[in-house]
């Protein structure tokens, strides 16, 4: 199965992987509207044995074939580590 993988230019490290190069009719007007324009920035075969750095490829797939698209979000920050004050 071929992905084409677009990043987001309004939110960083937000990608969306279509299954038909530039259909971007698939994709919710709200998600559009958070997320548009995209860049064009690969063309993958998403194989069974394929590993992708920050998603499951198996789930991409299934939601290319299940919805035409599939939507990678950068992870929620961390909260901050905090370490008892020494009272001195």
């Amino acid at each position: 199965m071929q992905a084409y993988v677009y990043k987001s230019q309004r939110k960083q490290d937000s990608f969306v992987y279509l299954a038909v190069r530039d259909d971007f009719s698939v994709i919710p007007d709200a998600v559009k509207a958070s997320l548009a324009p995209f860049q064009f920035v690969l063309e993958v075969a998403l194989t069974p044995d394929r590993r992708l750095a920050q998603v499951d490829a198996a789930q991409v797939r299934q939601n290319l074939t299940k919805r035409g698209f599939h939507l990678q979000l950068p992870p929620p920050p961390l909260a901050p580590v905090r370490f008892p004050r020494r009272n001195d």
